[in-house]
């Protein structure tokens, strides 16, 4: 394959998100990396009592360490951002509710308004094994069972993502057990290769909510005994599993150009494959599989295996799998490698634990992230490298220091494993981006004012957005080393605008800072501009459609911007009506109501539509002890005649 014909196959990884043990997005996730931190922690009560079922030895139903890898704030989200009621959040799989707000981040941190992709062949692709949330319900018995669970199914999570940002693309959700995240990046990249999609939103989601599958691995002699992965340690005994949300967007690489995307990284290729029937059992794993993927990977991506610099190995700490992964990658990407030049291969669940099927997503975003700084951070807990690897024979070493990513040829290459028990293994191929993110700002300072226009779901969250902006924008603030235009033509052209806004001007950074703030600024009356940008953030703040590509007149370079400051809360099933002091009606309508209502308003234009009228009869049976006849719950038409009709059930109950 020529070089040409490369480059119309490659994709763009143009956007990411992620929330990780330890990071809530890739910017903590780097540093946290670059500090060789494990994020690994005791399990906390709210996701099982460890503690109880802890034990050193495998015995029925115990489980062999406490320790594991979580995202904090797993039941917090934004309901009122994605129009939901209280009631809905809290009955909605945190995995989906996570899905979602990463899913936005990663849009916007894209440059991407998902009102502009709307209606639009966006895919959506989803890894997946968990469902958790659901079957902790089904263990609350026949009782527990209602048609929300519905919503709750694995194969709705991607179809959740679609529905919210109407994405008319495919919409599928991958198991393939540990590499299931991986192999969505691969099918993604196909869709967008063959044009099925035009733009494509690669996930994988695990949260640990229930202790079933710690147990299992007990048994099978896969957990690590004090919940750390030792990648290619000669003590290596198992893997720590861990939650995980990972999100990237990718285009294709032509389109991505021509459209003047931010390119993290390149998808030059990849490969998936099963282990088929090349060992004894299903569940061990196959040196010829893995070699097999790997070379098709290289082929795919028309690369040279030997220019290889670093490989994120699916590396859980198994001292069955990981030196079986060495030996393939030796084999693979050492032959005819200079032992003075030796392949890095490290592992991210050395730092957060395994997430299970969004590790390959981890491991990925992690080597997007080593490209884009020339560094591969250490691989933790390596202090003598396994003996069941022949080191002196293979040029492969793992990285025990944050070092620089050494590479014979440019840009640099990497690559990502994935593997899982489903015997499937996937491997994706990265090149460095051909250009840089922005080019340098200038050091000659125009001196014309520009207009910074912002906007929030919420009035909250619009002073959130501007005190974040006064950080970023402000001395030592990561938009000081940006030009002041691009930064003002991103945030205009490039983030969705929401109900709430703010709009000022400002000819430095310092003057934005100030507008910000609400102090005095120069009103530039000087400038031929000026009357053109007062009357143009007027109508921004009153809530007009502005043409901001026509203020900006010529295209400017999309720069990195604060991101969307969420105003969430805890949702979880049974806390808010423990607490609660409400009547049973004004309880109702603040877990159900989408919308501002008043005792006039029709209970179905704020959102109680069948579904919902069907959760009332169940919560209120439950509150009151009555049976609840459902004509008479579906003859209520307004809020005044829901806080009537309630009020004498409740009288009537007592």
């Amino acid at each position: 394959m020529n070089g040409a014909n490369a480059d119309e196959r490659s994709v763009a990884v143009v956007g990411m998100a992620c929330r990780l043990p330890g990071a809530r997005d890739t910017n903590e996730f780097w540093q946290l990396l670059c500090d060789s931190t494990d994020a690994t922690a005791e399990s906390p009560p709210d996701r099982y009592d460890a503690d109880s079922l802890y034990s050193p030895k495998a015995e029925p139903g115990t489980i062999g360490s406490r320790r594991a890898g979580y995202v904090d704030g797993a039941a917090d989200f934004d309901a009122e951002f994605f129009g939901m009621s209280s009631s809905e959040a809290t009955e909605l799989d945190p995995q989906q509710r996570l899905l979602l707000m990463t899913a936005w981040d990663a849009l916007e941190e894209a440059g991407l308004r998902p009102d502009r992709l709307a209606g639009t062949r966006t895919g959506v692709f989803v890894g997946a094994t968990r469902a958790d949330f659901v079957e902790r319900a089904f263990r609350n018995g026949p009782q527990a069972m209602t048609a929300v669970q519905y919503l709750n199914f694995r194969s709705v999570i991607p179809a959740q993502v679609s529905y919210a940002f109407d994405f008319r693309g495919p919409s599928m959700l991958i198991d393939t057990a540990c590499a299931s995240s991986l192999f969505a990046v691969h099918t993604a990249v196909q869709s967008l290769r063959v044009r099925e999609s035009s733009v494509a939103l690669a996930a994988g989601v695990n949260l640990v909510l229930r202790p079933d599958e710690g147990i299992m691995m007990t048994h099978a002699g896969t957990l690590s005994g004090d919940g750390r992965s030792r990648f290619g340690d000669a003590s290596a005994d198992g893997h720590a599993p861990s939650d995980g949300v990972g999100v990237v967007v990718l285009k294709r690489l032509a389109d991505a150009l021509a459209d003047g995307d931010q390119v993290h990284a390149v998808i030059a290729g990849s490969a998936v494959g099963t282990d088929g029937r090349t060992t004894d059992q299903l569940l061990n794993p196959s040196l010829s599989g893995q070699l097999d993927v790997l070379r098709w990977a290289y082929e795919d991506a028309a690369v040279d295996p030997t220019h290889v610099a670093y490989v994120e190995a699916h590396g859980t700490g198994s001292p069955l799998l990981d030196p079986l992964e060495l030996r393939a990658l030796g084999e693979v990407l050492g032959a005819g490698r200079s032992a003075r030049r030796p392949l890095l291969v490290g592992s991210v669940k050395s730092n957060i634990g395994h997430a299970e099927a969004a590790g390959g997503m981890a491991g990925l975003i992690k080597a997007v992230l080593c490209l884009k700084n020339g560094q591969v951070p250490a691989s933790l807990h390596v202090e003598q490298p396994t003996p069941q690897v022949d080191w002196k024979r293979l040029p492969i070493r793992i990285p025990t220091k944050l070092q620089g990513l050494r590479t014979s040829k440019s840009p640099a290459i990497v690559g990502v494993s994935s593997q899982g028990v489903s015997a499937l293994n996937a491997h994706v191929v990265l090149r460095q981006a051909d250009r840089p993110l922005a080019p340098p700002p200038s050091n000659i300072t125009s001196g014309a004012p520009y207009p910074l226009a912002l906007s929030a779901h919420t009035p909250q969250a619009l002073l959130d957005l501007a005190a974040a902006y006064a950080v970023y924008l402000g001395a030592g603030g990561k938009g000081a080393g940006f030009d002041l235009r691009d930064i003002c033509y991103s945030a205009a052209i490039r983030r969705t605008h929401h109900t709430h806004r703010l709009a000022v001007i400002g000819a430095s950074h310092e003057e934005l800072v100030h507008a910000l703030a609400g102090e005095a600024t120069p009103d530039h009356e000087g400038s031929a501009d000026a009357t053109l940008l007062a009357a143009a953030t007027k109508r921004y703040r009153a809530g007009e459609d502005v043409r901001w590509e026509e203020i900006f007149d010529e295209p400017g370079t999309m720069v990195p911007l604060p991101g969307y400051p969420w105003q969430t809360r805890r949702f979880w099933p049974g806390e808010d009506r423990a607490a609660s002091t409400e009547s049973a009606a004004d309880w109702l309508l603040r877990e159900h109501a989408r919308t501002d209502f008043d005792d006039t308003s029709r209970l179905t234009d704020i959102g109680i539509d069948s579904l919902a009228r069907l959760q009332l009869i169940v919560e209120l049976s439950q509150q009151t002890g009555l049976e609840i006849d459902p004509e008479e719950v579906g003859r209520l038409s307004t809020v005044g005649e829901l806080r009537v009709w309630t009020s004498m059930l409740e009288a009537g109950a007592r």
